[in-house]
Formats: C-alpha cells, sequence, structure tokens
C-alpha cells in the first residue's frame, strides 16, 4: 500500500527573483509542478473505518455530487487545452495538472463507494469549445473554491467533523490544489507577457469574462434555497462551516482561510507569484467588519 501521506514539498527556495516571463519563470512553475508530484494510486488507498455517527455526518453532506462533476469537468478542461499547447515542458506541466484533476475524481469515487455514498448521475463532460477559456475558468475557479476549501478543511480538522485517519487521507488531495492554483497564476503571468500583442486584448476580454461568469455563478449559488438541490451543494462554500457544525462567524472563517491558504503555499519556491485577488478581496472586506 502506497501511502498518500509520505510526500512533502520541498522547502522553499531564495534567491534572485525570475523576471515574470522569462525562460527561467517558466522553468520555474513548470519544474515546481513536475517535481512535487505524489505518484499515489486511488485504487490503493485504504479509507479509514468510520464510527456510525461519523459516517452519518459524512455521507449527510450536499458536496459529494458537485465534487465529483467539478473535477471531472477540470480533468477534461486541462487536457483539452493541454494537448494544443506546443511548448515541451509547459505542456508536460499542463497534462500533469490534468492527470491530477483526473485521479481528485477517482479518488472521491472511491470514498463515495466506499462510504455507500449515492450520487445523482454524473454529466457528460464534453469537449470545451474553446479550450483556453474553459482551461481559465478552471483556473480561476480553483482560485475561489481552494482558498476557502483550504479554511474549511482545517475547521472540519479541528472540530473533529473529519477524524484524523480521513484529514491523513485527503491531505494529498488538499495540496495538489495548492499546487494547482499556484502553477494556474504564473502561467497566467507569464503567457501575459509572451502572447503576440494582437491576442493581448481578447486574452483580457476573457479573463474579464471568466470573472464575470464565476461571479454569477456564486451568486446563484448564495440563492440556492428550497427544491434546488444543486445550489444547495454549490452553496456549501459560503455555509460550509454551519454544514460541519460549527458555529463560526465570516470574519473568524475568513482569518483561517487567509492562515491557511498563506501556509499551504509557503512551502513553494518564493520566487513564484502566489494568487493574490480573492485574498486580497477577503483582507480588503476585512477592513470594515468586527469580529
Amino acid at each position: 500500500m502506497e501511502s498518500m501521506s509520505a510526500f512533502a514539498p520541498a522547502a522553499a527556495a531564495g534567491g534572485a527573483p525570475a523576471p515574470l516571463g522569462s525562460e527561467t519563470h517558466k522553468t520555474l512553475f513548470c519544474r515546481t509542478l513536475l517535481d512535487t508530484h505524489d505518484p499515489y494510486r486511488p485504487a490503493l488507498i485504504e479509507w479509514p473505518k468510520l464510527d456510525a455517527d461519523t459516517h452519518g455526518k459524512i455521507t449527510s453532506l450536499p458536496i459529494w455530487d458537485i465534487a465529483v462533476a467539478t473535477e471531472g469537468r477540470a480533468g477534461m478542461n486541462v487536457r483539452t487545452f493541454g494537448e494544443a499547447v506546443s511548448d515541451p515542458l509547459l505542456k508536460e506541466a499542463i497534462m500533469m495538472n490534468a492527470f491530477e484533476e483526473s485521479r481528485h475524481k477517482l479518488v472521491l469515487a472511491d470514498m463515495v463507494q466506499a462510504y455507500g455514498i449515492e450520487l445523482a448521475p454524473e454529466p457528460e463532460y464534453r469537449r470545451p469549445r474553446d479550450p483556453e477559456f474553459a482551461f481559465m475558468r478552471t483556473g480561476y475557479s480553483e482560485c475561489i473554491d481552494s482558498f476557502f476549501g483550504f479554511g474549511l478543511f482545517d475547521v472540519a480538522r479541528r472540530s473533529g467533523f473529519f477524524p484524523p485517519e480521513l484529514v491523513d487521507t485527503f491531505e494529498p488531495v488538499m495540496r495538489e490544489e495548492g499546487r494547482h492554483i499556484l502553477f494556474f497564476v504564473n502561467w497566467v503571468a507569464w503567457w501575459r507577457r509572451n502572447m503576440p500583442w494582437w491576442r493581448r486584448p481578447w486574452f483580457e476580454l476573457k479573463v474579464i469574462a471568466v470573472w464575470i461568469v464565476l461571479i454569477l455563478e456564486r451568486i446563484d449559488m448564495a440563492k440556492g434555497m428550497g427544491s434546488n438541490t444543486k445550489a444547495q451543494e454549490n452553496n456549501f462554500t459560503l455555509n460550509g462551516s454551519r454544514e460541519l457544525g460549527v458555529e463560526i462567524s465570516f470574519p473568524e472563517l475568513a482569518r483561517i482561510c487567509l492562515a491557511e491558504n498563506d501556509r499551504r503555499l509557503a512551502p513553494y519556491d518564493r520566487r513564484l507569484i502566489r494568487p493574490r485577488f480573492v485574498p486580497g478581496a477577503i483582507r480588503f472586506v476585512l477592513r470594515f467588519m468586527r469580529s
């Protein structure tokens, strides 16, 4: 049995900053993703036995349908984009990203089977018509969801909602999410400086369109009430601490998310840029809120 918890990222390196968009920058963010890959196999995961109370709480969480579907789409989106990339190193890193996204889906599917969780039928995962837009939508969406996911995972760990054995089992998946968003934001910074000048306006319009789509999605999540089961499931990101049985204020949860986001990205090379928009927006909001 391969241990999923045996892998640990290398310590952060210092040195001179890598100029954004340079060959050094590209090599750094690609090699960081490739060299920190954890070769665990979902089929060999030994899911811990849960007592009846914990089993009931885990299986009642309204997140598993959307989690499996999200990882399935992410794998398709990233893989489709990577197929058209000509740079050998960048292509290798993107395809590794796609492999890990698809592996997350296998991990979740294996857990669902192990604990007898019933899922709705999966959607069909269709190849995107615009691979670049789909890749960016997946990347920016992960920047949002991972930020809150890091905090909620820590709340579940500290509250005992997730037993230590289950925390250890899921830890590599959380670690990979941090690696993915680090890779994505550095790819965006690199590509902005290397694309042909005539593509830049269209690219920036795509970035704006992606954020509009993601904001509208999350407004819909916040309105998810009543019989809209899918919206209720998506709304877990916003009301997750309550679903975990923990009464916690938004400012307190936000500070946990900020701390966990910083902690999870700290081990990686400091010359790489970090996601800024979501942490920056949360810090701005906290300035006007009381604890």
